[in-house]
């Protein structure tokens, strides 16, 4: 069994904590946080399903104060784990790797941090086998896991040599009030990193795209036009997502038309937060222009990322050395078939 532990409860650390608890092969052994936060405080409501660590011990008194139980320092976490899981805010996951290198624990870092700061840059699909027995991995960031689960799985049936592709990115999640309410589309210049990122999982592909910030906080939306290396159907496009279980295949003459109908539809799912693991492929925008390959698939920002996290505990553990058996499990204890 191995021992997991978590650093930092917000928006991914939460949900990187339903997921390890799930896996009935790995333990939660708690998360570790700084603040009364309100996941911190919902934790707490909750009856304290994991427990928690005071990720700096001179902040241990808000928590106290706030009537939050302690089990222990961020350390003594670190003493009782095989590896971390971090999810602490960009930059603050370079300091907590000194730690996670003192305590000889395994690090995995999110898409927010630095590329340097990991051995390798991880995709459960992509690359799984560049992660075995690695000291630190680093995810890619919500768009760029989602866009190369969907290139990736073309990739492999049909061989793709190049994508272009654009990014309608939500301006923040739902609880960043501080980033403003805003009223325009702002332009990145390209490449934006997302086709840089997917470069450096996927060598073979060449990839360039653009960005555009919109002011929504539930999903991106990404259009991808992908040159495949030999000549596909439609029929054999849909079907290589329908088939894979990380995507979900949705129809907008069925009310998928949105970001938001997506969002909904994990709510009226009954899943926790409204969280969709899947990224969803818009079945009516599939099309071609001449033997390239056109589609749009929705991101669901806050917990896309967690299954492949999970993938890379796999991965740096050694637990499974074949791709399709450490993916299959993680997606098995997560119900995702």
């Amino acid at each position: 069994m191995v021992k997991v532990g978590i650093a930092g409860y917000g928006v991914i650390g939460q949900r990187l904590a339903d997921g390890i608890q799930r896996q009935e092969d790995m333990q939660l052994i708690g998360v570790a946080d700084v603040a009364p936060t309100l996941p911190v405080r919902a934790l707490k409501e909750s009856g304290m399903p994991y427990n928690l660590f005071c990720a700096v011990p001179d902040l241990v008194k808000n928590l106290e104060d706030a009537d939050i139980p302690v089990s222990g320092m961020f350390e003594d976490l670190l003493s009782q784990v095989d590896v971390m899981l971090d999810a602490s805010p960009g930059g603050v996951g370079a300091k907590n790797k000194e730690l996670y290198i003192k305590h000889g624990v395994k690090s995995i870092f999110q898409g927010g941090e630095k590329d340097e700061i990991a051995d390798v840059f991880f995709h459960g699909y992509a690359n799984y086998e560049k992660g075995l027995n690695k000291n630190c991995l680093k995810l890619t960031s919500c768009n760029t896991t989602g866009l190369i689960r969907a290139v990736d799985s073309l990739d492999r049936a049909v061989g793709i040599e190049k994508i272009a592709i654009t990014i309608i990115r939500r301006i923040a999640d739902p609880g960043d009030t501080h980033r403003g309410a805003v009223d325009l589309l702002l332009m990145e210049p390209i490449p934006n990193h997302q086709a840089v990122d997917l470069m450096t999982i996927m060598p073979h592909v060449n990839a360039t795209g653009l960005l555009v910030h919109t002011p929504v906080t539930h999903g991106h939306i990404i259009t991808i036009v992908a040159t495949p290396k030999k000549k596909v159907t439609k029929e054999q496009v849909i079907e290589e997502f329908k088939n894979h279980p990380m995507i979900r295949l949705v129809r907008i003459a069925d009310g998928f038309n949105s970001n938001t109908s997506l969002f909904q539809y994990g709510r009226f799912l009954g899943n926790r937060r409204g969280d969709l693991y899947e990224i969803a492929v818009f079945e009516e925008t599939i099309g071609f222009s001449g033997d390239d390959i056109m589609f749009a698939i929705n991101i669901p920002q806050e917990s896309v990322t967690i299954p492949e996290s999970i993938d890379a505990v796999r991965a740096c553990m050694g637990m499974q050395t074949d791709r399709i058996e450490a993916v299959g499990l993680t997606n098995k204890y997560l119900d995702m078939f």
